[in-house]
């Protein structure tokens, strides 16, 4: 998983009769696409939901990512708000490669909490 941020613009403004040193202000939030790896497997999941968005319409969902241990235990966990794929990039396949097929996800969405 890659992209996993938030930032505020800064926003500089001065009335006419100020300093010239002008004020900071706290402008537009933005959060980056998040990008999901995962090797080629059984499941589905990640191509039938942008498949869903080209064929029809988007579906936005309140998805949780959570970050486990060795031991499969949670350590850290996220929830991401009106998350919707924007994009998916099926895995290349080369016969003379030993290496791994990866499929990637890249999810907007409009905000994220951390809930553990």
């Amino acid at each position: 998983m890659t992209g996993f941020n938030a930032s505020v613009d800064v926003m500089e403004y001065r009335a006419g009769d100020m300093v010239q040193t002008p004020m900071k202000i706290p402008g537009l939030k933005k959060y980056g696409n998040i990008i999901l790896k995962q090797g080629l497997a059984d499941s589905m999941v990640f191509y039938e939901w942008i498949a869903e968005g080209v064929n029809g319409a988007i579906q936005r969902k309140t998805i949780t990512i959570t970050l486990l241990d060795e031991e499969e235990t949670p350590e850290a966990s996220w929830q991401v708000i009106n998350a919707w794929p924007a994009k998916y990039t099926a895995p290349d396949l080369n016969a003379t490669s030993s290496e791994v097929a990866i499929e990637t996800l890249e999810i907007a969405h409009e905000g994220m909490t951390r809930v553990l």
